[in-house]
């Protein structure tokens, strides 16, 4: 049940694709987690359940239900029963802070949460269900295409997130896009769900159930863990996976050679990523597209010399305009604007937001709106169109959108800060790292300030480094001048007492991955990874480096298991002491067998 195409294209409702897959291989796996299978049969009770409980507690069309799961079947089961019952989902990430849940669930206006057993409101006063509540089933609403199908929270410059609405529509046109331009598969794939459900890139994968595709949803320590993944990929099947480039550089040795399509997305593909892709002969696409434009807007094969963004998917206009919205000519770089279906309905509770980034469409339909992306590209002389960089300060640093101007009021808000710059910086090729730059008292007190930051914001937004300066470098007008930042005061050699003995460069040359990754002066040989600040990303990249450079066998759990420096140190050296395990090459893969 696909969409037809041309100009009068309308792709049919997820829920009336669900419904056929349940009627056309009820014993199909639909889902898949750990240790827990759900056929689309049984997905279809659940979710029908669920959708009846809703119902009960009032929930209809245009509600807003918040979604605060760890990432088990269960996810799926709420997702899908929200819009069962006519509702838009929040995803309410359990790893955020609780001030940032608040905020989010405030500013919703939520009006029920779907939590786990013993998950608190983020706010009073909210009702609150398990995945596991039902009711008996009753006749849905026709749906209609406007109707809000989730809100995504992105950064904010103000220092407040913003909620993009996205609709039932442009969800089903995204699919029905994907589908027509071959990325999809005709029949049936087995899809990793491996984004953070904050991350629009989710919506594009555990949608998938909807045209009948099997959702393996990936562990949070699975998807960071090298030898975990693989252990997934290999029970499950999995012939799709979404990934960042900045993810697929730590994960590798363990996709390399097998036979996976990688959909990468969330930040550009640097070339050398893309030559790597492309010369290995690897099923990979590059796909491009803003939240508030429903996922992704273009796609390209990553063939050929260098990183391009493609051709707009069906039901996607795309536009390069210049300041006065006139086409720029090829080879001028242009502003990105995009029309179409798949357009969010703007931010909540911002109509003046909204109005500046929502603008008429001089050369649509009469009333139509083009979104200005913010990005800047241009087409080359070969007519491939290449992204060229932002108008403003947003950045992508691991696949999240982050506008850097939120940082900066959140810290300017701490009594120690008198003023706040915050800037990316990369400390190697692809790895960028947030820079925070502050005055005032704060020289004694920085480790207390990122800790406060920790507290209010999610772990992407919190500055890898903080660097106390006697005043800010100001432009002639008196800006903030971001260029003559100085580099940030990151890693130094261990200081003394450290507990790093003289002549072992093994312990040394750990400790400076511990160093260099947390962005710290020195460590101790009792320190933990995690209290200082790391995460299981910052972790993979530790282990990631220590098993290239050394060419051992060191996984993801010897350093969250380790209870500290000395521990880890112990765990490298037993690693390295067993010998060395060679790095694979890329493998050219058979396409004709898709």
């Amino acid at each position: 049940m696909t969409a037809p195409t041309g100009a009068d294209r309308r792709p049919v409702d997820l829920l009336a694709r669900f419904a056929r897959a349940v009627r056309t291989a009820p014993d199909r796996p639909a889902v898949r987690a750990g240790g827990t299978e759900l056929t689309f049969a049984g997905l279809d009770r659940r979710t029908a359940g669920l959708a009846a409980a809703l119902h009960a507690h009032g929930i209809g069309r245009g509600d807003r239900v918040g979604v605060q799961l760890p990432r088990t079947a269960d996810l799926v089961v709420a997702l899908l029963a929200v819009w069962r019952a006519g509702a838009a989902y929040v995803p309410l990430d359990p790893a955020y802070p609780p001030a940032r849940l608040a905020l989010m669930a405030e500013d919703a206006r939520i009006a029920l949460l779907i939590g786990a057993d013993g998950t608190a409101p983020p706010r009073p006063g909210i009702p609150a269900l398990g995945p596991d509540a039902a009711a008996a089933p009753r006749p849905a609403a026709e749906p209609d295409p406007r109707d809000p199908a989730y809100v995504i929270y992105t950064s904010g410059s103000t220092g407040v997130p913003k909620g993009v609405e996205l609709t039932r529509g442009g969800v089903a046109d995204l699919v029905a896009g994907l589908e027509e331009r071959g990325i999809y598969r005709a029949g049936p794939s087995v899809v990793g769900w491996n984004a953070s459900m904050s991350f629009d890139a989710s919506v594009q994968q555990w949608a998938r159930v909807c045209r009948g595709d099997t959702v393996v949803v990936i562990g949070d320590e699975q998807r960071a863990d090298p030898a975990a993944l693989a252990a997934v990929l290999d029970a499950t099947g999995v012939t799709d996976l979404d990934l960042t480039p900045s993810h697929w550089e730590l994960l590798r040795e363990t996709l390399t050679g097998r036979q996976v399509r990688l959909f990468m997305g969330g930040e550009p593909v640097p070339e050398r990523t893309w030559r790597e892709l492309a010369d290995g002969g690897a099923d990979a696409v590059n796909l491009y597209g803003p939240t508030e434009c429903t996922v992704d807007a273009t796609v390209a094969a990553i063939t050929g010399p260098r990183p391009h963004l493609g051709d707009p998917l069906p039901g996607v206009r795309l536009r390069l305009l210049d300041d006065g919205l006139r086409p720029v000519p090829d080879g001028v770089t242009g502003e990105l604007y995009l029309a179409g279906p798949r357009l969010a309905h703007g931010y909540l509770h911002r109509p003046g937001l909204t109005a500046a980034c929502f603008v008429a469409d001089p050369d649509g339909p009469a009333g139509g709106r083009m979104y200005r992306t913010g990005d800047r590209a241009r087409r080359g002389a070969d007519g491939l169109l290449e992204f060229a960089g932002r108008v403003d300060r947003q950045v992508k640093v691991l696949g999240h959108r982050i506008e850097l101007g939120e940082i900066e009021s959140v810290l300017a808000r701490r009594p120690e800060v008198t003023a706040a710059a915050v800037t990316v910086r990369e400390a190697a090729p692809g790895d960028l790292r947030i820079a925070a730059y502050v005055t005032g008292p704060a020289a004694a007190g920085g480790p207390a300030v990122l800790a406060a930051l920790r507290a209010q914001l999610p772990a992407h937004l919190v500055p890898h480094t903080l660097t106390v300066l006697d005043g800010l470098p100001l432009t002639p007008n008196g800006k903030t001048d971001y260029a003559a930042l100085p580099a940030p005061a990151v890693a130094a050699p261990a200081a003394a007492g450290s507990g790093a003995p003289q002549g072992d460069a093994l312990q040394e040359r750990v400790a400076q991955e511990w160093r260099t990754v947390l962005g710290v002066a020195s460590v101790a040989q009792t320190d933990n990874f995690l209290s200082l600040g790391g995460h299981s990303l910052a972790a993979l990249r530790v282990v990631h480096k220590l098993r290239r450079t050394l060419d051992i066998d060191l996984q993801l759990r010897h350093l969250l298991d380790a209870d500290d420096l000395a521990g880890f140190t112990r765990a490298v050296r037993e690693r390295t002491q067993a010998g060395p395990v060679g790095r694979p090459a890329l493998v050219a893969r058979d396409r004709t067998a898709r």
